[in-house]
């Protein structure tokens, strides 16, 4: 079921239905990660120059060898930051066009059943701002267990299986559900959602594809939601939104 959702979900990516949606949010997203780099380069150059100005009067020898080690600090800092800061800013991008590709999917691959509902626009923001604060926690967490030997990987995995499963099965799942629905159906098939949370994981760790990860996972749990209503027609019945 999870690998099935996983493979419709990648060849959705690159169906002619959603190329616009797929090219406006990676256009977006590589803007804002574009001038994230430049806002945090600034920021670190404003705070370490007051420094190495202080180093000028009588400059000692080694100020030197500080400043060409500095420099390669902040390049790596820099990409670290940028790398901590990939997940949240895709969500948060793509979040708007979500509910698009949502859409052509229901339209495409399930054309008999009812179709979904967008979020309103109030409550879509509230959901995009949490997520935000939600997957920066998360990955902050991670990367401090990075410094922890055989840890680290399996942190990453984990704790992005976790939030990146929950939050975007509930936005599928929200599109038919009220919102305290949306998450006892999620919480009733934990370990389902936590298990496609993985397979979402590992595609953000592909470097560029990752890029991409949200209108991937999206696609994803919309599948999957279907499935797992299917499944349990107890729980899902007349669905309620």
């Amino acid at each position: 079921m999870i690998l099935d959702a996983a493979r419709q979900a990648f060849t959705n990516l690159f169906a002619a239905e959603t190329r616009s949606v797929f090219w406006k949010s990676l256009g977006l997203t590589l803007l804002v990660l574009v001038g994230l780099w430049f806002a945090i380069r600034s920021l670190f150059i404003w705070l370490a120059l007051p420094w190495l100005d202080s180093l000028v009067p009588g400059m000692p020898e080694w100020a030197g060898w500080m400043s060409f080690v500095l420099a390669i600090l902040a390049g790596i800092g820099l990409a670290l930051a940028l790398a901590l800061l990939i997940s949240p800013v895709t969500a948060v991008i793509a979040s708007l066009f979500l509910d698009d590709v949502a859409e052509v999917i229901e339209k495409k691959d399930y054309p008999s059943d009812p179709p979904g509902h967008a979020m309103p626009l109030g409550e879509a923001l509230v959901s995009s701002v949490k997520f935000f604060g939600v997957v920066i926690l998360g990955n902050m967490i991670a990367l401090l267990l990075l410094f922890i030997p055989g840890v680290n990987l399996i942190a990453f995995f984990l704790v992005n299986g976790y939030l990146l499963g929950r939050e975007f099965f509930e936005f599928a799942a929200m599109r038919f559900r009220t919102p305290a629905d949306a998450r006892a159906f999620r919480a009733k098939h934990g370990s389902t959602v936590f298990m496609a949370g993985l397979v979402i994981a590992a595609f953000l760790a592909i470097p560029f594809l990752n890029l991409l990860t949200p209108l991937f996972a999206a696609s994803l749990m919309v599948h999957l939601h279907k499935s797992v209503s299917k499944r349990d027609p107890s729980f899902s019945g007349q669905l309620s939104r």
